[in-house]
């Protein structure tokens, strides 16, 4: 029989019942009071269907006049927001319609004591065990540990340079096109200049619309990424072949550079978005 602890620890994340703080590899992430109640809830019963009306007794005093639907449905979409977690694909919490909801997600039973009988415990004080190491020493599969903030920055960094890399690409095409035309003939520049434009029209929107996810912090864009990947990664390496033209400016050697950087990027990309999101990503749902 297993006695729990104040500390509950599922996957990458931590939720201390005494603080009322839930944590991922260390990081304290923001959550309100009834959002951590219904966590806490589901947590303290993990694998076991937690109803509708056991989390209105729990959360709400039988004199509270409140919307408890509209609230209860709140504090499980905002428990979901920090978690990165999908109703549609869930990984932590599972919803049954008209019933209630159920914590699927792995626990980690290192946190708890095993609770010797009651004859051998009466009159009897025992230690507290030592607590296990924090969870920002544990590493999450094959990512570095960094701050999710950094990761995000990061990767808008990236993609608000090819977004400028886009325009300026439209900007000086007149003077590509000539570039391309002295170095490769005519027909080719040609060529080059219609692959600009359709590879800008292709990559403007995308790089829009992965800024503008990161930039409201867009709970699903793992899982959009995923999805997008093959497609971001045939533009970008297409696209790396640009840094051609920037030898008359910037020189061979910080050319090649730039070339080099911008085959690797879609693979810095995705390692970002799966730091910045993890639960959305496969490699992390398979690692549960």
């Amino acid at each position: 029989m297993y006695q729990r602890s104040s500390v509950i620890r599922f996957a990458e994340y931590e939720a201390d019942l005494r603080s009322g703080e839930l944590r991922r590899q260390g990081h304290r992430l923001k959550l309100q009071d009834k959002p951590f109640q219904v966590l806490a809830a589901l947590l303290q019963r993990a694998g076991e269907v937690v109803t509708r009306e056991e989390l209105r007794q729990s959360l709400w005093a039988a004199d509270t006049f409140v919307d408890f639907e509209h609230g209860l449905n709140t504090a499980v979409n905002k428990v979901r927001e920090a978690l990165g977690d999908s109703a549609n694909n869930p990984r932590f919490i599972e919803t049954l319609p008209r019933r209630g909801y159920r914590f699927i997600g792995p626990i980690n039973h290192s946190g708890m004591t095993e609770a010797a009988p009651e004859s051998q415990t009466e009159g009897k004080h025992t230690a507290p065990l030592p607590s296990p190491p924090p969870a920002s020493k544990v590493p999450d599969g094959d990512l570095p540990t960094a701050p999710r903030p950094a990761a995000r920055g990061l990767l808008l960094l990236i993609e608000g340079a090819y977004l400028v890399s886009y325009v300026s690409a439209l900007h000086y095409l007149i003077w590509v096109r000539m570039l391309a035309r002295f170095s490769f003939g005519p027909t080719q520049s040609f060529t080059i200049t219609s692959l600009i434009i359709v590879w800008s029209a292709l990559g403007l929107p995308l790089r829009f619309y992965l800024c503008s996810g990161l930039v409201f912090d867009y709970q699903f864009l793992g899982q959009k990424f995923r999805r997008i990947f093959p497609f971001l990664l045939l533009i970008d390496e297409v696209w790396s072949a640009m840094a051609i033209f920037m030898v008359p400016k910037i020189g061979l050697g910080f050319a090649f550079a730039l070339f080099v950087l911008a085959v690797y990027s879609p693979f810095a990309q995705r390692m970002l978005v799966r730091m910045a999101y993890p639960t959305q990503y496969p490699s992390a749902v398979a690692a549960a």
